[in-house]
């Protein structure tokens, strides 16, 4: 049996939205990958490394509203550099414009619910890099995430140094809690002592260190 677009959309996507995000995926040639989890970002657009088309890769654990503003924020990316090549800022006023051409069409057919709905409105009047730099947003996107971890804190709750992992993360990636940058914290894999920028309201399952064994006294 054959795996089409649209039933593996329908597994991430709100229904509603299922028929046209596949669509984009057709006519522009889009290589979508669904990924991990990362620490730093939801995800990414680049050109096809082989020159065929586009790569769009997109976190697999969003819940399907966050996923369908993750995706279509990167087919923005796409048609600005469709359009512009490399002679745009990243997030500036080209990216703006087509992000907002892009997701209002489903904001005005209800796909999002009302109390989610304001707060996308709101968002999309300046649309940031990203979801997790409005923290408005990011919590109402929070309340349509399936949890059942009472452990489970935002990272902005916790103090400098602590020790977490990423909530919903698969992998050991343990990390140490840095000093703020805005809306994000720096942060520190506690084995590599790679740098990562991680939003202040991401989801965060705390660790508890074991103390130090006590040594031995003749």
């Amino acid at each position: 049996m054959s795996v089409t677009i649209e039933s593996v959309l329908a597994k991430y996507l709100p229904a509603e939205c299922v028929r046209e995000c596949a669509s984009w995926i057709v006519h522009k040639n889009i290589h979508l990958r669904i990924t991990g989890m990362r620490a730093s970002k939801l995800g990414d657009y680049r050109p096809h490394p082989t020159g065929n088309g586009h790569q769009i890769t997109v976190n697999h654990d969003l819940n399907p509203f966050a996923f369908l503003i993750t995706f279509t924020h990167e087919v923005a990316h796409l048609v600005c550099y469709e359009r512009y090549g490399h002679r745009h800022e990243p997030h500036g006023r080209e990216w703006k414009h087509h992000f907002r051409e892009l997701l209002l069409p489903f904001l005005d057919r209800g796909i999002f619910p009302p109390e989610l709905a304001q707060f996308v409105y709101a968002y999309l009047r300046d649309p940031g890099a990203s979801s997790c730099s409005d923290p408005g947003l990011m919590r109402a996107l929070r309340k349509h995430d399936e949890r059942g971890n009472d452990t489970i804190v935002h990272l902005e709750d916790l103090p400098e140094g602590s020790r977490f992992k990423l909530a919903g993360e698969r992998s050991r990636l343990r990390f140490e809690k840095g000093p703020r940058l805005r809306s994000r914290f720096r942060c520190f894999e506690t084995d590599s002592g790679r740098e990562y920028l991680v939003s202040a309201i991401a989801e965060v399952l705390p660790l508890q260190e074991a103390p130090p064994a006590a040594s031995a006294t003749s």
